[in-house]
């Protein structure tokens, strides 16, 4: 071979490993910018009512309902307790208050002085919460009245109908995360950045739940329960994906797959178990 001919196989070579490096480096630049387009919320769908939450909203709108789970409450708590959040502070724990309560703090815009509880009490959603559920429950048939009239009669607002314009989200969301709508909750979130981890997410909804039977293998986290519970589990895991890194929720032969972005389908097995499974390291 003369060196002619050697020099120009070289420099097919090495265009070929640029022509290759290049179309990689598009690949995943495309890949990259569709990422970047993905519209990242959080939809409830029961029936004829469709509500959206960006997806910190459907978090703190999980906790709340899971604290009304685990105290026995009827859904209509959580929907009451939903629509005040959403009226309150845009379901966000928020560091201040207005001119009506400069004092107010956290989800429901509790105020220390009024007994809520201490600043720092009002601020920790699960205390604001559970605060919030000890006032409803002793309202003389909560469960039977307008949503708008059960949340004044806790917050005492200057504004008593401001609630009833977060009426239907609170239903919507609250059917799915008390788990009595199945596959009501579905959630499109971008590719994960990093590996999720079983212990943090267990530990978050323990607290929010209490104990539930569970164990844990390399990246998957199995939860022992049936009927709503389960479901309400798997929509929790659905509404904190995105702060946990979930990549796959089964339940009840369904599964929500955070790649697919197609909501629930149909799969095998997972009867009596919600099996969360969680994105790895990339290799």
């Amino acid at each position: 071979m003369t060196r002619r001919r050697k020099l120009r196989g070289a420099v097919v070579v090495l265009l070929s490993v640029v022509l290759v490096g290049g179309g990689i480096y598009t690949a995943v630049a495309l890949l990259q910018q569709s990422e970047q387009l993905v519209t990242e919320e959080c939809t409830a769908a029961v029936g004829s009512q469709r509500a959206e939450l960006a997806t910190d909203q459907a978090a703190n709108a999980a906790l709340i309902t899971a604290i009304s789970v685990r105290r026995g409450l009827p859904p209509r708590a959580a929907s009451i307790a939903l629509a005040t959040a959403m009226q309150e502070s845009k379901l966000r724990n928020i560091e201040h208050g207005d001119l009506a309560g400069p004092d107010s703090r956290g989800l429901f815009q509790q105020r220390p002085s009024q007994g809520w509880g201490t600043l720092e009490q009002v601020m920790d959603p699960h205390h604001a919460t559970n605060a919030f559920y000890d006032a409803l429950v002793e309202v003389p048939g909560y469960a039977e009245m307008d949503i708008t009239e059960a949340a004044q009669r806790v917050q005492r607002s200057a504004y008593p109908r401001a609630y009833a314009q977060h009426e239907e989200m609170g239903r919507a969301f609250a059917s799915a995360l008390s788990g009595q709508a199945h596959t009501a909750l579905d959630c499109t979130l971008r590719s994960p950045e990093r590996p999720g981890e079983p212990e943090a997410l267990l530990q978050e909804l323990e607290a929010a739940y209490g104990s539930i039977p569970s164990s844990t293998s390399g990246p998957t986290l199995v939860l022992e329960a049936t009927g709503d519970l389960a479901w309400s589990l798997a929509h929790w895991a659905v509404a904190n994906a995105k702060e946990f890194a979930v990549a796959q929720v089964d339940v009840d032969g369904k599964s929500w797959d955070r790649r697919a972005r197609n909501g629930w389908q149909d799969s095998p097995g997972s009867d009596g178990t919600v099996t969360i499974t969680f994105a790895e390291a990339p290799a």
